[in-house]
């Protein structure tokens, strides 16, 4: 599988963007369960505690296509530093109001602030291979890297976060979350060699969420993004039910390292198959994959089945980037691609609500069935609507050469 991924790092820079991106987007894992272990340990309330989550989310979701154009038209660094600096101040004002016992609204006003000023730091990612690489047959295999390195982070973050909180102190994961996400975006931000050039466009180009296709892949990164936000904190209050939350962590590690796998085997085959029917394929196969989990009341064996519903994930959001590569104009690359992140966050910040209030509810297990329901809807938003989806065929790019 190696074979592949060896060319990617040749041109000049690109280990440095690569690093730095990685360590910028850590966050991404851990910011929702760490803010869900500290209120929930805090106020004794998930439904509390995934409300908060969700707003954060929510703002994430609002602020992403925004600040993206803003990058496509100014350019990477004048908007990273800035945003990633009120992000910091703003994350560590949530936790002093937590520390000490001020109101809740306070940390529904941080919240907002916490997700309106993060950056959507993968899609800056990808733009910056889509720069360097342009159409060659290569970018497959760099989005395919680049979703691996998503799921690495996946698999270490909740872990990570995890067991600081409930192992060190309350604060300790939130603590980390914010060293990675101001050092790794200032590091990405100052590397301007690889950083692609503004395109301001046409003063009347609209937004890419117009174009039907970008629409439906928004559509059905909702529903997966309710999956993932409902998964998060319904699988931290199954692992409390079992007596094992310091093991949360490690059961979302097992969802998200299903997924590297499958990212890993996705970017090394050759494939003939054209891009929306993979793309329809591997939604199909993530309904399937999470069946199990409703079924499952043991811990080891939720892990195992964890697993396996987390092998679709990686398959169906290289897909997805590379569709809205296609898709959109080089001018709103960036806008275009943030549309991916507005649409899981959004998604998050539902299932984070919804997951929160039926597990209040109706209890953990029960929970999961809102996550098989959601999955079912990505699987009949996107086999409806699969027609938008429909790009020119590039032979070239189409496929990834095993020899390269």
């Amino acid at each position: 599988m190696v074979g592949p991924y060896r060319g990617l790092f040749s041109a000049p820079g690109t280990r440095g963007f690569v690093i730095a991106g990685f360590i910028g987007r850590m966050p991404m894992s851990m910011l929702g369960i760490g803010i869900v272990l500290l209120i929930s340990a805090l106020t004794g309330s998930y439904a509390t505690a995934g409300a908060i989550s969700a707003t954060v989310a929510l703002a994430f979701a609002i602020a992403a296509p925004l600040s993206g154009r803003l990058v496509d038209r100014f350019g990477q660094a004048r908007i990273l530093v800035p945003f990633v600096l009120l992000h910091g101040a703003a994350l560590v004002t949530l936790m002093l109001c937590a520390a000490y016992g001020a109101p809740i609204w306070t940390l529904f006003v941080t919240g907002v602030v916490v997700g309106g000023s993060a950056n959507s730091l993968g899609s800056m990612v990808r733009a910056r291979w889509s720069h360097i690489l342009g159409g060659s047959a290569r970018l497959h295999t760099a989005f395919s890297f680049e979703s691996v390195a998503d799921e690495v982070i996946f698999v270490a973050g909740p872990a990570l976060v995890t067991g600081l909180t409930t192992l060190v102190n309350l604060y300790a994961g939130l603590i980390l979350t914010l060293v990675c996400t101001v050092a790794g975006t200032l590091a990405f931000a100052l590397q301007r060699g690889t950083e692609p050039p503004s395109r301001p466009g046409p003063a009347q180009s609209g937004s890419p969420i117009t174009i039907p296709g970008v629409a439906l892949l928004s559509c059905v990164f909702l529903a997966m993004g309710a999956v993932f936000g409902s998964v998060d904190l319904i699988t931290v209050a199954f692992a409390e039910d079992n007596g094992a939350k310091a093991a949360s962590g490690l059961l979302l590690g097992s969802f998200a390292g299903g997924s590297m796998v499958s990212g890993l085997w996705y970017g090394f085959h050759a494939w003939t198959i054209s891009l929306r029917h993979r793309f329809v394929r591997s939604l199909a196969v993530f309904a399937i994959g999470l069946t199990p989990i409703l079924l499952i009341a043991d811990t080891k064996i939720m892990a195992v089945a964890l697993f396996f519903a987390g092998l679709a994930i990686s398959p169906t959001i290289i897909t997805g980037y590379a569709l809205i590569e296609r898709l959109v104009p080089a001018h709103l690359l960036t806008e275009g691609m943030s549309w991916i992140s507005t649409a899981v966050g959004f998604g998050v910040a539902i299932g984070a609500w919804a997951g929160g209030r039926l597990t209040d509810s109706f209890g953990a297990s029960n929970a999961y069935s809102f996550s098989f329901v959601a999955a079912l809807l990505a699987v009949a938003i996107g086999v409806g609507g699969n027609t938008w989806l429909r790009t020119p065929e590039i032979g070239s790019s189409e496929v990834t050469s095993t020899a390269t």
